[in-house]
């Protein structure tokens, strides 16, 4: 249950259209009435989607005090999949054409013999998986925090795809990922800034530099993903040259540190990616080159500090994708699951409360100032800052 204990990684998603105020029995039991495990077919390429209790690849049973904790619920989705690999269907279609070649007078194989072939490996990949030795199951806990309308996933973008076309149809609600893109929309929705953001397109930050759009961008997305990675250099100069606090829009306070990770790549498409891996990957002199040769920064290992609690984590630019985060109590306390749930909801906050300040200052009259004082700092920087960290 990697939400309630250990380190998290997971994407977020959007839950619109849920009207009950809480959780209860008769959710549950939608769960239960969708677990996973309870329907199998034998023929190839079947894929079964179903909920976990989520404690084991096996737990089928739902129960409120086990699955509803602190407004949230936590669940998994368990994928079951009963398909030939491609390298042994593969296989299997090599030996029945080399039969064929064998047997050909000319050494050749026809039309008709090639579709036998075919047929005939079609038929022993529906034995085959028959027999059920090619099933697979894998799972990933998800996290539904009822009070923020938010779905947080542990699994890959496959997995996500799937558990969300799940609980839209078990309980009729309309799930979105979550994005830098979408949630400056949210932001800007909410503080009459939505002109403003419509305008926007990528800064350019290096002389002789202009991006229309990052080869990196979602092309079926309209929103302006762009802004994480921009975000995120923006953070790596306030913090170099202007303070280690951030004041957020409820006027509380984080302090913030990139360290561990970085990794950059080429707006342009020329010259292509860079990690750096150190314990302040920022402060090397590899990591300004980069910068200052126009690569913007796609993935940032950073500590958090906020209301006593300390955050690890590696966040993706555009997709605010956590990764291997810890929550780790600054008097060293151990954290308790309500109080869990609750720094989860904190992380959120904090990494959204920085981006939040981040796109006050971009939509607003004073960026171009801005936006000048980062490009002084590319310039004029040969070397690493020296401020402690």
């Amino acid at each position: 249950m990697p939400f309630l204990r250990g380190s998290l990684s997971y994407e977020r998603f959007s839950i619109a259209n849920f009207d009950s105020k809480g959780f209860d029995d008769a959710h549950l039991e939608q769960l239960q009435n969708h677990a996973a495990g309870q329907f199998q077919t034998e023929s190839e390429d079947n894929v079964h989607v179903g909920f976990l209790g989520g404690e084991h690849l096996f737990d089928q049973e739902f129960d409120y005090s086990k699955n509803v904790i602190n407004d949230t619920v936590h669940a998994a989705v368990r994928i079951d999949t009963n398909q030939i690999p491609a390298a042994i269907r593969n296989a299997w279609l090599q030996i029945e054409l080399g039969g064929l070649i064998k047997d050909s007078p000319t050494g050749k194989i026809s039309k008709a013999a090639r579709k036998e072939a075919k047929e005939a490996v079609e038929a022993r990949c529906e034995t085959e998986a028959a027999t059920g030795k090619y099933r697979k199951m894998a799972a990933a806990s998800w996290l539904w925090d009822l009070r923020k309308s938010v779905l947080h996933f542990g699994g890959s973008s496959g997995a996500s795809a799937l558990c969300a076309d799940l609980l839209e149809r078990v309980f009729e609600v309309e799930v979105r990922r979550m994005s830098a893109g979408t949630i400056a929309q949210s932001w800007a929705r909410e503080n009459d800034r939505i002109a403003q953001l419509d305008d926007l397109y990528p800064a350019s930050f290096v002389a002789d530099q202009s991006v229309m759009q990052m080869p990196w961008a979602n092309e079926h997305s309209q929103a302006p993903d762009f802004l994480g990675n921009e975000f995120l250099l923006w953070l790596w100069w306030r913090l170099e040259n202007q303070s280690d606090t951030i004041t957020l829009p409820d006027e509380s306070e984080v302090t913030a540190m990139l360290a561990k990770t970085l990794m950059l790549e080429c707006p342009l498409a020329e010259s292509g990616k860079e990690t750096i891996s150190a314990e302040f990957p920022v402060k090397l002199p590899e990591a300004m080159q980069a910068i200052r040769s126009g690569k913007l920064p796609r993935k940032v290992g950073m500590i958090l500090v906020r209301d006593g609690l300390r955050y690890e984590l590696v966040l993706q630019a555009e997709t605010f994708a956590v990764s291997g985060a810890k929550i780790v109590a600054e008097d060293e306390e151990t954290i308790e699951i309500d109080d869990r749930i609750e720094a989860i909801r904190g992380l959120s906050e904090t990494i959204d409360g920085m981006f939040h300040t981040f796109c006050e200052r971009r939509t607003g009259e004073a960026w171009g100032q801005e936006r000048n004082q980062i490009q002084q700092w590319l310039e004029s920087s040969t070397q690493p800052s020296q401020r402690a960290a």
